[in-house]
Parts: structure tokens; C-alpha cells; sequence
């Protein structure tokens, strides 16, 4: 143990010692009392290697350039757009001259919702021009719009208790953000359950919580065939606010809202894949992953176009530094992550027969910022080897492991195949201030944060890959 770094030596020492069995997410088989003895000698052996990739990932500027490109050459990103397919072309014409192994694209099919012209006029108690994006896959408003008095509420239970007063209304919730997976609900079911009492459009307070005037869309859910529909987009925070004192002290608020959007037929867009084959064990495979797509606002660089690019850089490290783990390491790009998933299942089903041997499955969708290690789903008896890989980034504050999450795409793979989970977790302090909006552009991005992403998922992913025996399941 004498080459192993000092800052490791307590670590390890905790991972031989590790009250395994009353971890969260243990199995219902006892696990072993201690990790597998091949665990410390296999951790001194990958000290180097580790060392070398996090000192490659901060050489230069090439991720956050290549990021930069992708985002300024392509825009935004949304399925059906000519600007995902073409965007697809050119990752795909990268990843061979990078000299990736068997490059291509994988047919998915994927919705395609178009916006066109938008406006929302406040007419009473004062002309006021309102910032508004219709969410994703809204119904268009009649030709003309629309024009009622608006109701403003907090959420579900307050729209359910003023029920009679949104006959004919105009619904604007202004629920303040709280954390996302509370505040999205009104984003998701907002529509619905306007409809359900009778209003003729639904506004939303946009997720997040922050607003320099900047609205925000991401996807809602439509209903059941027959279910009642009613345009729906979201405001900004300063207009929902606005509103609700205006409503307060008694005003009336009449507004109008004009959305020329539009659904087609589902168009066919494709998943990235790309690989560096396993020098021993190639049928096994470390899936590494962002997903392509984003919504038709901004640059969809933080969401997810810094990921994508940092599971790439990732793998392009790897090989750039002459290493071929065990392992393939399987570098997939999602299509149609923000419209529903569409790529991942695309990837569940046509990979079903060989997800027994994809030993881990990674994701970066937090925003590309600073990182701070993984959440990680999987069995008690891989826990020692992930911390102990994990123990190797603490000298750029990316080691830690939280247990139980993984990001959405990947989430697919384990309820679908039993595959083990793992998601890139990020200082995440700025993401919801610019996710799903004219914001999320490449200078939100550090280029030095960025790279710190690819240290992370390099030594993560090619120690996994490299690991002298299948990672647990």
C-alpha cells in the first residue's frame, strides 16, 4: 500500500470496515461483512491512472470550445428541428475523426411540436406587454387568441378551493420555487386541471428561482384521448407576482394570449452512439451519457449540451491517453430526453437482449458545473468499489457518493434491464435559473468547471470499465 496516495489511506480504511449491511438500497441477501480483498490492491494499481486522467482533463480548453461549437454553429436543439438532425450529423462526423469505434446513429421516433408567434397582452388595469413561452406541446389558442379575465392562485388546492370563480377565466398560477420536483407539478398538470374547472387558458409562474424577465417551457402533461385541452404557457416570476397584488387589491385583470403553435406528426431522430472497445471483457459495457436534445429556446448548453460534451471528452480522454480499460465504454447521446424519454427507451428496447452485461449506466443532466461526485443506484456489494474509485477525485471535490438517485435517462436502463445507475451530481446553485429558457447559453458555463466534469466521469467510468471483476449488480 506504500504507492497509494496518504489522502486515500483513511478512506480504504473505512471501506474495509464499512457496516455494509444497513446501508440504504441493501439487498435482501446478506452481503459480505467485509469488501472483496481484491479491492485494496486494485485501488493502489488505478492511484496513477487516476492521477494521469484528472491532470489530462485540465490541460487545455478543448471541451468548452467544442461545447461552444456545437451550441453557437446549432442553437437550440428541439426534436424535429433540422437544428437536432444536424447537430446529430456533425457529433457523429466528430466522434470519427476523434477515432471512436463503431460510430452511429440509432433511429428513434420523437414528437414534434413547433412554436410559432406568441404574445400575451395584460388590457386591464393597464396595457402591459407580457414575456410568455408557450410549454412545450401546448395547444394553439384560436385564431385571434384569446381574451378573459384572469384568476390568479397559489396551486391545485387553491385553484380547487376557487373552483366556481375559473368558469371562463384565464388561470394564472404564481407558486413560488420552492425545489423542482414540487414547484414542476403545476408546469406538468397545470392544463389539466384548469380544464377540469372550466378555464379557457392556463399561465404559469415559470420554474425556477431566479428572473431577470425570463420565462421558462418544458413539457406538460396532455391527458387522455377526450381529456378537455386549454392552451397553457408560462410568464415570468416578476408578472405572476404582479399579478396576484394586483388581484389583491381588488383589480380587474383582463389579458389576452395569442399562441400559433403546432403539432406534426412524429418526426425520426437518432441516439449517438460511440465506443472504445473492452480489451478483454468487450460484450461488457459502461454506458456514459447526456442527452443531445433540448428545448427551442437559448442554446441548450447547460441543459444538456455541457454534458453531452463532458461524457464525450470524457471517453476522448481515455483514449487520447493510450488507455483501453477491460471494458467497452459506450458513449450514448440521448434524443428526445425532454419530450418524454423517447431515446432511452428507443435504447432499453433495442439493447434488451444485451443489458445483462451493461455493467453501469452514466449520466450528466445536472448542468455542467462544478461537480461533487455521484448519486448512485445499485447493489450493497458494488458500494465499495464505486467509493472506493470515488475516493481518487476528492482532490477536485468530486468524491462524494449519495445513494438512490440517477438521472432520467439512465433510470430507464435500471427499471427496465437492472442496470446500475449512476448520475453525475453538480454544484447546482445557478441550473434553475437559466433551465428551459432564452438563458441557457454557453457563458453560463465555466470552462474550468467543465473540465472538471470530465476528470470526474473519466475516472469513474474507465475505473468501472477496468475493474478486475464485473461491478455487482
Amino acid at each position: 500500500m506504500r504507492h497509494l496516495p496518504c489522502t486515500l489511506l483513511p478512506l480504504l480504511a473505512t471501506l474495509l470496515t464499512w457496516p455494509w449491511s444497513v446501508c440504504p438500497g441493501a439487498e435482501s441477501a446478506a452481503a459480505p461483512a467485509t469488501p472483496d480483498p481484491r479491492l485494496a490492491p486494485t485501488l493502489e494499481a488505478y492511484a496513477p491512472v487516476a492521477a494521469r486522467l484528472i491532470a489530462g482533463a485540465q490541460e487545455s480548453d478543448a471541451a468548452y470550445r467544442r461545447l461552444a461549437e456545437l451550441c453557437d454553429t446549432f442553437g437550440p436543439r428541439i426534436t424535429g428541428s433540422t437544428n437536432l438532425e444536424s447537430a446529430i450529423d456533425w457529433v457523429l462526423e466528430q466522434l470519427r475523426r476523434d477515432g471512436f469505434s463503431n460510430v452511429h446513429g440509432e433511429p428513434v421516433a420523437v414528437p414534434h411540436w413547433v412554436r410559432g408567434r406568441e404574445s400575451l397582452e395584460m388590457l386591464l388595469p393597464r396595457p402591459h406587454a407580457m414575456r410568455v413561452l408557450g410549454v412545450g406541446g401546448t395547444i394553439p389558442t384560436p385564431p385571434g387568441g384569446i381574451e378573459g379575465e384572469a384568476l390568479v392562485v397559489r396551486d391545485f388546492a387553491d385553484l380547487k378551493a376557487r373552483a366556481a370563480e375559473a368558469v371562463g377565466k384565464i388561470v394564472v398560477y404564481d407558486l413560488p420555487f420552492t425545489e423542482y420536483g414540487t414547484t414542476v407539478a403545476i408546469r406538468t398538470r397545470g392544463a389539466l386541471e384548469a380544464a377540469r374547472v372550466g378555464a379557457i387558458g392556463s399561465l404559469i409562474r415559470s420554474v425556477g428561482p431566479f428572473s431577470m424577465q425570463t420565462p421558462h417551457t418544458g413539457m406538460m402533461e396532455q391527458g387522455a384521448a377526450g381529456t378537455r385541452r386549454i392552451p397553457h404557457a408560462a410568464i415570468t416570476s416578476e408578472d405572476a407576482a404582479m399579478l396576484r397584488r394586483m388581484q389583491e387589491r381588488g383589480a380587474r385583470i383582463q389579458l389576452h394570449l395569442a399562441l400559433e403553435n403546432e403539432s406534426l406528426p412524429n418526426a425520426t431522430s437518432r441516439n449517438v452512439v460511440a465506443e472504445i472497445p473492452g480489451r478483454e471483457f468487450p460484450q461488457e459495457v459502461v454506458v456514459v451519457s447526456g442527452h443531445i436534445d433540448s428545448w427551442d429556446v437559448g442554446q441548450g448548453a447547460v441543459d444538456d449540451g455541457g454534458g453531452c460534451i463532458a461524457a464525450w471528452e470524457a471517453l476522448r480522454l481515455v483514449k487520447r491517453l493510450g488507455l483501453q480499460p477491460r471494458r467497452t465504454l459506450r458513449l450514448v447521446l440521448w434524443t428526445g430526453e425532454e419530450s418524454g424519454i423517447w431515446g432511452a427507451k428507443a435504447y432499453r428496447e433495442a439493447h434488451a437482449a444485451e443489458l445483462a452485461r451493461h455493467v453501469l449506466a452514466m449520466e450528466s443532466d445536472r448542468g455542467a458545473f462544478a461537480p461533487e461526485g455521484f448519486a448512485f443506484t445499485g447493489s450493497e456489494r458494488a458500494q465499495p468499489w464505486v467509493r472506493g474509485l470515488a475516493a481518487f477525485l476528492e482532490p477536485i471535490h468530486s468524491g462524494h457518493i449519495t445513494l438512490g438517485n440517477g438521472g432520467m435517462d439512465v433510470m430507464e436502463l435500471l427499471q427496465g434491464g437492472g442496470v446500475p445507475a449512476m448520475d453525475l451530481v453538480v454544484d447546482r446553485t445557478r441550473y434553475f435559473w437559466y433551465h428551459h429558457s432564452d438563458a441557457d447559453t454557453v457563458d453560463k458555463l465555466d470552462p474550468k468547471e467543465l473540465n472538471l466534469c470530465v476528470a470526474t466521469l473519466a475516472v469513474m467510468a474507465h475505473g468501472v470499465a477496468d475493474l478486475p471483476i464485473t461491478l455487482p449488480r
